[in-house]
């Protein structure tokens, strides 16, 4: 006799990562879910969202080869916040606030542990910022992944009010680019950083570099921050004209997305501080600057663009609410970003 199990899937493992996750999943229950977990499809009511014309926004993403981190770490906790920030995140440019979210977890061989770690950090990271982990979908599939190693997605539906969603027509020549700060490499660009940290300068996950302040992994893990709630009090005094979420293709390809034909960005490069990572990437893997750009976010999460009269609001509030944004630049008539170089060139040395 041939076994399910002996053919690689064991549904006693599945059953047993069901069970640690079900309270996780609870924990994040918000007024308009009417299904429970173990349901075929997750109920909302989009009533519970308290909007008059409501839009739902919907998203989907995944964290890319940040995970190749995990896997050489063993820490997997971060990830499952890396997704869901990057979803709300991803969402939120047009106005929109989560509601809730799916994810899609598949592995070769699962393990439990694994299991509950990755699942903790989502639904921790759902919790605290009012989003429900309405359902998923946990895959073992022996065979199509290497050992140890697993893939993972995440779906996110948030609500929007009509007159209220960013489009980028309020965007006008002479708006100020405002800047958040990323906490790193956020969850692009990993396959050109592992290969220049674990190839070119022959680093290892846990070794000490000085200049990042800790180990090579720990940077790699750092969470992709989530900008929701130091941004939601501007949109709800319609303060934003439109905002871009620095992710693949860097500030070079994601603030065109949001400006209306004729109008193009341009940059101040030297208006904020590039943080070491980049810097020890630019330098060690003699990175063209143009790829730098398109690659990494350098620095800078979410671009939120402004009219010049509501800087001093914008600035003020964002301290309030713990962070700080920094004005890099304006919107100007033309296409594209320009880089605008301060006299001394780019700062790629560490320093």
């Amino acid at each position: 006799m041939t076994t399910y199990r002996e053919a690689g899937v064991d549904i006693d493992a599945q059953d047993r990562a069901l069970d640690a996750i079900k309270e996780m999943v609870r924990s994040t229950k918000t007024p308009g879910v009417l299904s429970d977990l173990g349901s075929f499809g997750g109920l909302y009511d989009i009533g519970a969202a308290g909007v008059k014309h409501p839009v739902l926004v919907a998203s989907a993403d995944g964290v890319g080869t940040k995970l190749k981190a995990a896997f050489l770490t063993g820490e997997h906790g971060s990830v499952g916040r890396d997704l869901v920030h990057h979803c709300i995140n991803d969402i939120l440019v047009q106005g929109a606030r989560p509601l809730f979210f799916l994810d899609y977890l598949a592995t070769g061989r699962l393990d439990p542990g694994v299991v509950e770690s990755v699942i903790g950090g989502l639904a921790g990271a759902c919790a605290e910022h009012g989003v429900a982990l309405l359902g998923g979908e946990t895959a073992e599939m022996p065979g199509f992944y290497a050992e140890g190693e697993y893939d993972l997605a995440g779906f996110i539906i948030g609500v929007a009010e009509r007159k209220r969603i960013l489009d980028g027509s309020a965007v006008a020549a002479g708006d100020v680019l405002v800047g958040l700060p990323s906490t790193g490499l956020h969850t692009n660009g990993y396959s050109l950083a592992r290969k220049i940290l674990f190839e070119r300068l022959e680093l290892a996950p846990d070794d000490t570099v000085e200049e990042l302040g800790g180990t090579v992994g720990g940077e790699l893990l750092k969470v992709h921050r989530c900008y929701l709630e130091p941004v939601w009090p501007l949109l709800e005094k319609d303060l934003v004209h439109a905002m871009a979420h620095i992710t693949g293709g860097g500030l070079t390809d994601n603030l065109p997305r949001v400006l209306p034909e004729g109008l193009g960005a341009e940059i101040k490069v030297g208006a904020w501080e590039i943080p070491a990572v980049f810097r020890l990437l630019a330098q060690g893997g003699k990175i063209p600057e143009d790829d730098l750009w398109r690659t990494f976010n350098m620095g800078v999460g979410m671009v939120l663009i402004v009219a010049p009269k509501s800087l001093a609001k914008v600035l003020k509030i964002l301290t309030k609410h713990g962070l700080s944004g920094f004005p890099m630049g304006n919107v100007v008539p033309g296409s594209g970003v320009t880089y605008l170089h301060p006299p001394e060139g780019f700062p790629t040395g560490l320093r």
